[in-house]
């Protein structure tokens, strides 16, 4: 009986230990997640598209902007070196899903149709849709369903939210799409457009720089959005930090302070602007 019970003993101490290196054989061969090499390469590549005052060039060409100062804390959280990396709005999703950039942070809005190609973690900040109007060119308009007519022409940022919604506003409206908002603005307040259909505070913005051209006929937004983090699909590990970091950044009112700073106040514009 001695001798079998050491034979099962042995057995079973054996089935354990090939239990275990197959185990640890297998946990090896998984692969590595993509977040841990970005953490290893040492930047964070940064795509964004140039919106005031989300991004911009201050008067001595540098990058500026909440999604600037968002973009660089957060890199430094991880310890890696931001890399900005400029495109027009409709090229963002192209240069992330073909693996140009790392990460989208440029007030992009979370929407169904995006979230089928990317990912976007939980919201790190909130923006309403409004519209700018030429004084001289709507003069005669005394509600939004008189804009809706093909000879008015609406002025958007081609594959934005606000195109979308011009589209389901002003369906009969000329649906007039550029590549920067600020191609948009310059066509507005030079009388090309009737309005400019965009994420405030930009119409707010052209209102008091051309207060005499310029008019902002709305008191409140014509659609909220949230705007997210966006990366490529197949790395929960990325975003499992991108919303812990929007968490803790919420927790001690960094996101807050700096979202008031670039939203609520024309302090900045002194300092950056010409």
């Amino acid at each position: 009986m001695g001798i079998k019970k050491n034979l099962a003993i042995y057995s079973f101490v054996v089935f354990l230990v090939a239990v275990f290196c197959q185990s640890a054989s297998s946990a090896e061969s998984l692969p590595s997640s993509k977040f841990q090499g970005l953490l290893k390469s040492g930047t964070l590549r940064i795509g964004v598209a140039h919106f005031t005052p989300w991004v911009f060039k201050d008067k001595k060409g540098t990058l500026a902007g909440f999604e600037i100062d968002v973009a660089t804390k957060l890199a430094k959280d991880m310890n890696l070196t931001p890399k900005f990396i400029s495109h027009d709005w409709d090229k963002l999703m192209p240069a992330l899903m073909g693996g140009e950039i790392d990460i989208i942070i440029s007030g992009m809005a979370i929407t169904p149709q995006r979230a089928l190609k990317i990912n976007f973690s939980q919201p790190y900040a909130t923006a309403g849709i409004n519209i700018a109007t030429n004084l001289f060119l709507t003069k005669d308009v005394s509600g939004l369903e008189e804009l809706n007519q093909e000879k008015v022409k609406i002025g958007v940022v081609a594959e934005t939210v606000s195109e979308e919604l011009a589209k389901q506003l002003f369906e009969n409206a000329s649906i007039v799409k550029y590549k920067t908002s600020k191609e948009v603005g310059d066509d507005l307040v030079s009388g090309k457009v009737h309005v400019y259909m965009e994420s405030k505070p930009i119409p707010q913005f052209i209102a008091l720089e051309h207060p005499d051209k310029i008019d902002l006929p709305l008191s409140i937004p014509l659609l909220i959005t949230k705007a997210g983090f966006a990366v490529q699909k197949g790395d929960p590990d990325f975003l499992n930090f991108l919303n812990s970091w929007i968490i803790a950044r919420e927790s001690d009112t960094w996101l807050i302070s700096t979202h008031d700073y670039w939203f609520k106040s024309l302090k900045w514009r002194k300092k950056y602007l010409p």
